[in-house]
């Protein structure tokens, strides 16, 4: 275990000791701070690859979308290019280069938190503007917003089925651990009504965190105007079953 990882694990342990268990949710949240700005997790030498690191096509072809959106709305000449957790830049590099070839050079927004990415963001693209939420973006013109295997990162709640109804999945100290465990409150109305009957252990997830930020962006879209393109996993339709990953 890593310094700051054994470190957050004790501040985690410490806080189910002092105020009881916390949501799945919550320890994903600090989790994830944690490891977002302990490196580069990013390609061969790190966890794991995205698509805009393993082909310039990629950030090319989202580029060229864009650009065809900013042509239909006649060429506005104050416009922001917005990217939810730019990674390394790498996709930015792609699109801003696809879209010059029009004559297309919006400014660059990147909502990004860890002082890592963002050192090597801005050797990627050093006309980038940082901020560290959406409530931060530009209000002058419409945002062109680019979010690529962002919104399945974001924490999820978890509730599972029970004999006694559906409950929270919480954290709990458990042997030198931790463990997960279904909490007390009632959480039947969080269900959609097509699952409230399905067998015990069965688990539905949410993410607060993703239905907020989407909302977030579409009030902004809409006195704004602009774009959200959202690249990542997910169902089609609600479904039941655990994505909870860890690396």
């Amino acid at each position: 275990m890593s310094p700051d990882a054994s470190l957050l694990a004790g501040q985690i342990a410490r806080q189910i000791e002092g105020s009881g268990p916390i949501s799945v949710a919550e320890y994903m949240r600090q989790a994830n701070a944690t490891y977002y700005s302990n490196g580069d997790p990013f390609g061969v030498a790190g966890d794991f690859i995205t698509a805009p690191e393993i082909s310039q096509m990629f950030g090319e072809l989202v580029g060229m979308w864009l650009t065809d959106l900013w042509m239909r709305q006649n060429r506005p000449e104050a416009c922001h290019y917005v990217e939810l957790g730019p990674g390394r830049g790498t996709l930015a590099v792609d699109a801003l280069r696809a879209m010059a070839r029009f004559d297309f050079s919006p400014g660059v927004q990147f909502v990004e938190t860890s002082d890592t990415l963002r050192t090597k963001q801005r050797q990627a693209v050093p006309q980038a503007s940082f901020v560290d939420n959406i409530d931060a973006l530009p209000s002058d013109a419409p945002l062109l917003i680019v979010a690529n295997e962002f919104f399945d990162a974001l924490p999820i709640r978890q509730v599972v089925a029970t004999h006694s109804g559906w409950r929270e999945q919480v954290v709990v100290r458990g042997g030198d651990g931790f463990a997960v465990v279904p909490g007390t409150y009632k959480m039947d109305d969080q269900v959609p009504a097509e699952f409230r009957n399905a067998p015990t252990g069965s688990i539905f997830e949410s993410s607060p965190d993703a239905a907020n930020i989407t909302y977030a962006l579409a009030t902004r879209l809409a006195k704004q105007g602009g774009a959200l393109l959202v690249i990542d996993y997910g169902y089609s339709q609600p479904s039941l079953g655990s994505t909870l990953q860890a690396v």
